[in-house]
C-alpha cells in the first residue's frame, strides 16, 4: 500500500498478529492441500495483473485487510490502491491493483474479495444510515450480532463506514437486558448489582439498561447509577406501515439528558431519521452486520 494512502486507523482492538492467524486459517480452509486448478493450468513463472473493479457505488472497507491476504500468501506481491479506506466510488472504479505471480493471486483472489466485499458492504450501509441521521447529531452504534469469527472485522467495517463501535463483546461493558432484570427480580435489584460488580471488578465499566416502556425509564431514572439507557422499540410500526415515535420521544424527555439514550428496534433507512429527531443521542442497528448485502466488486487478471 501506498504510504500516502495508508489509513491512520487501524483499530486499536485488532491486533495485527491475531489477524494474521485468522487470514491463515481462512487461507487454509480454502486451499486445503493445493489449488489443483490453478497448478494444472497456470505455468509457475507466469506473471499477472489483478485490477480491482467496483461493480457497483458504495464505500470502500478492508483495503489492509486484503492487503495482508496478498503478502500472506506471496510477500512479493505487489498491491497499490488507487483509492482511500472508507472511499465512496462509483460503479465502474477501477480502484487497485496487484502485480506478481499468477498462481499467487489466484489462489488469494476468493479470500481477498469474500472480505473486500462483506466490509464494504457493511460500510456502505454504515455509510447511508449515518448521512440521514446527520442533521440531528445522531451517533449510529453497531451491535454483537455479527457473523462468528468476523466479529473484529464487521465492526472495523462500521466504523470505516463513520459509525461508532459500542460494545466489542460481553467483556468491555455492562449491558443490562430484559432477562438480566427478570434474572435479578428487578430493575433496582439489577442495577445495584452492575453498580457492586463495578465497585469490585472493573471501576471503568460503564452500565447501560434496557427499558422497553415508559415504567421501565421512570424505574431506571428512580434508581439511577447508570450511563446509558437502551430504549427498546419504543418506536413502533403501525398497521398502516406508519412509525409511530411518541413513547419513544416521551422517553426520551423523561430522562431529560441525565442519561445518554440509545433507540434500538425498526431502525431502517426509512424510519433512522423520524427515530433520531425525537432526541435519542444514539440509534443501533444490528442489520448493519448481521444483514449485509455485499458490495459487488471483482478483480480482473491479465497476464504480462
Amino acid at each position: 500500500m501506498s504510504p500516502s494512502l495508508q489509513a491512520p486507523n487501524w483499530p486499536s482492538y485488532l491486533d495485527p498478529v491475531r489477524l494474521d492467524a485468522l487470514l491463515c486459517q481462512w487461507l487454509e480452509e480454502d486451499l486445503g492441500t493445493g489449488d489443483v486448478t490453478t497448478e494444472a493450468t497456470v505455468p509457475p513463472e507466469q506473471q499477472a495483473q489483478g485490477l480491482f473493479l467496483a461493480k457497483t457505488e458504495g464505500v470502500l472497507a478492508g483495503l489492509q485487510v486484503a492487503q495482508r491476504v496478498f503478502h500472506l500468501v506471496d510477500p512479493e506481491l505487489q498491491v497499490i490502491w488507487h483509492q482511500e479506506e472508507g472511499s465512496w466510488v462509483s460503479a465502474g472504479t477501477i480502484f487497485g491493483h496487484v502485480i506478481g505471480r499468477a498462481r499467487s493471486l489466484l489462489i488469494a483472489e476468493r479470500l481477498v474479495l469474500n472480505l473486500l466485499q462483506r466490509m464494504s458492504g457493511i460500510a456502505t450501509a454504515t455509510r447511508r444510515l449515518v448521512e440521514r441521521v446527520r442533521p440531528y447529531g445522531t451517533q449510529v452504534l453497531d451491535t454483537r450480532k455479527t457473523a462468528p469469527g468476523l466479529r473484529l472485522l464487521d465492526k472495523w467495517a462500521v466504523r470505516i463506514g463513520g459509525g461508532t463501535n459500542h460494545r466489542l463483546g460481553l467483556y468491555d461493558m455492562m449491558l443490562i437486558k430484559d432477562n438480566h432484570i427478570a434474572a435479578a427480580g428487578s430493575i433496582r435489584a439489577a442495577i445495584e448489582a452492575a453498580q457492586r460488580y463495578r465497585e469490585q471488578h472493573q471501576p471503568a465499566l460503564l452500565i447501560e439498561i434496557e427499558a422497553r416502556s415508559l415504567e421501565d425509564v421512570e424505574a431506571i431514572l428512580t434508581v439511577g447509577g447508570v450511563e446509558w439507557v437502551l430504549l427498546d422499540n419504543l418506536a413502533r410500526q403501525l398497521p398502516d406501515g406508519s412509525l409511530d415515535v411518541t413513547l419513544l420521544r416521551e422517553a426520551v424527555h423523561l430522562i431529560g439528558g441525565r442519561f445518554r439514550t440509545e433507540a434500538s428496534g425498526n431502525i431502517t433507512l426509512a424510519t433512522a431519521e423520524a427515530i433520531a429527531a425525537t432526541g435519542v443521542d444514539a440509534i443501533s442497528c444490528g442489520a448493519l452486520t448481521h444483514s449485509v448485502q455485499a458490495l459487488d466488486l471483482s478483480l480482473k487478471l491479465k497476464l504480462l
